[in-house]
């Protein structure tokens, strides 16, 4: 497909590729790596557009009092990606920067290709400071952060036109650091002028989706600030008017806002999401489209097999996991068993924790945050000894962000309880958690654990991954849970269903946890392993059908691309 028949480009911050680039940090990127999947996979005309991140998000190590460490990653950028010989500028200041595009082209399974564009500074003719604004993902203070979102959003829609991806009908924000593009497209129709009609039709290209259920997770930028970097190419007028939309009545650019105000569709990750959304900004309309994964992607290669042998066009077709029920039990049980066992080698390898085949193990992996609750299990440490003696084995993984005092705290929390566990409980954290790690633990695991504080999880992905491997969850509801779990089916819930209003309750979320651990889930597991394979089938062939990634895209086709899609029907993916 050549640039020209190009159609939609999506812009993300962030973007999980491939386990040996790391360009990514936790759900948005991962996220980001399976839409483009599916774009590829489904024939989608698009491209994808990112930061290079030369020295990565950062690499984790835990030294022996529980502090995580963070370093550089290196890797050579050369050896994965190819680079592109066309240089953009970017106007940063009293300065112009160069940005150089690398490129990643994705195949999917027909063969149709999807490449994606890696913009980066770090090239000879810039000054070090202006190198090092790709360097690192989600690092430095507002200023670096402001200078990669002009990077990513300006440079990437200059980048698209220098190469000629000229015929493009929709520009695709993954969530707001992306937004400044709709300043280069409104620069671009309308000169720098306040054309109110102009705007409008430049709205009708700009697609957002907002991934934050909390007023703090939104990227705010002085107005100040927007101006020393930005003012010398816009001029105050037009700083003034996106300021003015983007929240600027603080003095602020809220990066949320100025997506908002300046695209034609908007839509949040779950259902309960865009309910928040809404909330948060009750005069924009936010429409609901549910993320998904690559199930092919991240389906252990047992289940694979599995699939491949029963499931005939599972691959491009997810819907048809629904026929797992023609599936022999016996194939489920070996196929988990197999993944399992991959993972408690790998564990014991990393962590010589003498974890057991035959023990049942529970998953927590994620970023390290408070609102995530991730040691919510270790509430009442005694209480989980005794259910759990010799009877249940956890495995964590995840980082903390390199400024998140508390979520590195919650790191220290999970290895001071392994140490009261001791043998009763086995415990493994592993470092350095990435999209290799994710893979083990989701498939290898026998309980998915979730435990965000509702309403701040806006969708979450992970137990997804692990119903895609017949993995059920053990979680809160909130996020893509209040769709996907049906109790006693595909999963457990933890607490009642949240109400507008009421405070969560840590302690009472804790107690119906380890209720539901001691007396439904774990005497299930040992006991009724009939019933047991049963919840795994219907975790793939209820939630693995619908809560993948070509749904979701397909979803997007239909809502919001297609006002911009040729209408003659040429481009009808839907």
């Amino acid at each position: 497909m050549d640039e020209e028949e190009r159609r939609i480009a999506y812009f993300s911050m962030e973007m999980a590729i491939d386990p040996r680039m790391p360009t990514y940090s936790g759900g948005l990127g991962v996220l980001a790596g399976d839409m483009i999947r599916s774009f590829a996979d489904l024939g989608v005309p698009a491209v994808g557009v990112t930061l290079l991140c030369n020295k990565g998000y950062f690499f984790q190590e835990i030294d022996d009092k529980g502090n995580q460490r963070e370093e550089p990653v290196e890797w050579r950028t050369d050896d994965m990606l190819e680079l592109v010989p066309h240089k953009v500028k970017v106007p940063i200041g009293d300065r112009e920067v160069l940005v150089q595009p690398w490129k990643y082209t994705l195949k999917g399974l027909n063969g149709h290709e999807i490449p994606i564009l890696f913009l980066d500074t770090n090239v000879e003719e810039n000054l070090s400071e202006d190198r090092e604004i790709s360097f690192y993902l989600y690092g430095g203070d507002r200023r670096y952060r402001l200078k990669q979102e002009i990077v990513l959003g300006i440079g990437g829609v200059r980048v698209l036109s220098a190469l000629g991806y000229g015929n493009l009908d929709a520009y695709h924000m993954n969530e707001g650091h992306t937004s400044l593009l709709t300043v280069e497209l409104l620069k671009r129709c309308t000169g720098c002028k306040i054309d109110e009609e102009a705007i409008e039709k430049m709205k009708e290209k700009c697609v957002f989706t907002t991934h934050t259920p909390v007023p703090a997770g939104h990227d705010i930028f002085p107005k100040d600030l927007v101006k020393e970097l930005l003012g010398n190419y816009f001029g105050d007028p037009i700083i003034d008017y996106i300021c003015e939309n983007g929240n600027g009545q603080n003095n602020n650019l809220n990066m949320t806002m100025l997506a908002l105000h300046f695209s034609h569709y908007v839509n949040g990750v779950a259902r309960k999401h865009a309910e928040v959304s809404r909330g948060l900004f009750p005069e924009y309309p936010i429409d609901s489209i549910t993320n998904g994964v690559h199930h092919v992607f991240w389906a252990a290669e047992p289940f694979k097999r599995v699939y491949d042998k029963y499931i005939q066009g599972w691959k491009i077709d997810p819907c048809l996991l629904r026929a797992v029920t023609n599936v022999p039990d016996e194939e489920i049980k070996d196929g988990h068993f197999e993944a399992k066992k991959k993972l408690i080698n790998r564990v014991n390898k990393m962590e010589n924790t003498g974890m057991d085949y035959d023990i049942f193990t529970i998953g927590i992996a994620r970023r390290f945050a408070k609102y995530k609750r991730p040691t919510l299990i270790f509430s009442d440490v005694e209480r989980l000894k005794e259910i759990g003696r010799g009877k249940l084995q956890i495995v964590f993984s995840g980082k903390a962000h390199q400024r998140d005092v508390e979520g590195k705290k919650e790191i220290k929390r999970v290895l001071r309880s392994a140490d009261e566990l001791g043998s009763d409980v086995k415990i493994a954290f592993l470092e350095n958690y990435d999209m290799e790690l994710a893979k083990l633990i989701v498939s290898g695991v026998d309980l998915w654990l979730n435990t965000p504080r509702a309403p701040h999880e806006a969708s979450g992905t992970s137990g997804m991954k692990a119903a895609i491997n017949g993995v059920p969850s053990l979680s809160s509801l909130d996020g893509w849970w209040l769709e996907g779990h049906i109790e006693n089916i595909t999963g457990w819930s933890i607490g009642p269903k949240p109400e507008k209003g009421k405070e969560i309750d840590d302690a009472a979320d804790a107690k119906d946890m380890y209720e539901k651990l001691e007396k439904v889930i774990m005497p299930k597991f040992y006991n009724e392993e009939k019933s047991w394979i049963k919840i795994m089938k219907c975790c793939i062939g209820i939630n693995g059908s619908f809560f993948n990634s070509h749904r979701m895209v397909n979803q997007y086709l239909v809502k919001a691309y297609r006002s911009t899609l040729n209408q003659s029907g040429e481009h009808d993916f839907s």
